[in-house]
């Protein structure tokens, strides 16, 4: 089976980068289909390059602008042998590239959904999500087969768009064994010590994870004897530190981008604020490895078995909890034992696709 992927992902951990997290997955999933070409946007900047890793095949578009990136990614299309299935990442731009791809190479289109795009939340934040918000519209109901990553998307677009296509339930995977390990940091246990509860938040410090949340919570309901522990960059770093401040919140750590496991080996509670999500992989993560999640409505959440409530709710809630919430938290529903079932089902639902089912 020959398969044409779209990718939007530019970030050094992405797979343009040969060795890094997202082009090793890709190997697996090549390898499962027999051949996987991914054509996937980029900047003549970027620096990348072909790379030919045998079933594995990564075009970089390299366009001079990024309103070119389209236009670029069709221009290789044409160059391509006919795939079986034209796949797309989001629904967004590169799903509207895959469709044009699709319709020339007369493929079925696959479309896979990992951002819940359909609460108000989303388009609120800026011009651009109520431009792919429509956009999404538009090439779900083009798509042959729908592959989403919780419950709570698969609900929405079906009672959105009345699809009439079948939409697949794949949550992401994750090696939840390590997390379960409990891999354990002496010298972090020894400088958090001083703290008899430890909160933790792991997340891109963006508006749409609405950390700020998480920290005017903090400030408002914790006891002296606790800390809050953010882990993640992101553009409003500076935004959220200055908040921390204006609150008087000393016992907040900015951690960065470090090895999640020990903190959550660590933590005693892990907040999970978010305005939207399309699945949470944090939330999973942090019930895998034992430890109650307070999150609010978003993705997995309340698949996932976290204590779920409203923003407007987010402070009582955690209030309750340092009262007598849970201090225990347990991961349900979670469908892989292994990352071989995971690609097991991925290509399942491609040939699926394929012929047309």
């Amino acid at each position: 089976m020959r398969v044409l992927s779209i990718s939007a992902d530019r970030s050094k951990r992405g797979v343009l980068y040969r060795g890094s997290p997202a082009f090793k997955r890709h190997e697996s999933y090549a390898r499962a289909f027999g051949s996987l070409d991914i054509i996937a946007f980029s900047l003549k900047s970027d620096g990348v390059h072909v790379v030919d890793a045998g079933p594995l095949c990564v075009y970089p578009t390299n366009a001079p602008s990024k309103w070119l990136q389209a236009f670029y990614a069709l221009r290789i299309a044409r160059t391509l042998s006919k795939p079986d299935v034209v796949s797309a990442q989001d629904p967004f731009e590169t799903g509207f590239v895959a469709w044009l791809i699709a319709i020339f190479l007369r493929s079925p289109l696959h479309i896979q959904v990992h951002t819940d795009f359909l609460p108000p939340e989303y388009a609120r934040l800026s011009v651009l999500n109520r431009a792919r918000a429509v956009i999404a519209g538009f090439v779900l109901k083009r798509a042959t087969r729908v592959r989403v990553v919780s419950k709570r998307i698969k609900a929405g677009i079906e009672k959105r768009y009345a699809l009439r296509v079948p939409v697949t339930v794949l949550p992401i995977f994750t090696d939840l064994q390590r997390i379960r390990a409990g891999v354990r940091d002496s010298a972090l246990e020894k400088r958090f010590a001083p703290y008899g509860t430890k909160i933790l938040v792991v997340s891109r410090l963006e508006k749409e994870k609405n950390v700020a949340l998480a920290i005017r919570a903090y400030a408002a309901v914790a006891p002296e004897s606790s800390c809050l522990i953010i882990m993640g960059e992101g553009r409003e770093r500076e935004a959220l530190a200055r908040l921390s401040h204006s609150l008087s919140a000393h016992r907040i750590f900015f951690e960065g981008d470090r090895d999640v496991a020990p903190y959550y080996a660590l933590a005693d509670l892990v907040l999970f604020p978010s305005k939207y999500d399309g699945y949470g992989l944090v939330i999973v993560e942090a019930l895998a490895a034992g430890k109650p999640v307070l999150s609010t409505d978003v993705g997995i959440a309340r698949e996932a078995g976290a204590i779920v409530v409203h923003e407007e709710k987010f402070t009582d809630a955690l209030k309750e909890w340092f009262a007598g919430g849970p201090r225990v938290g347990e991961l349900r529903d979670y469908p892989y034992k292994n990352f071989d079932e995971y690609v097991a089902a991925y290509r399942d639902d491609i040939a699926s696709c394929a012929r047309g089912k």
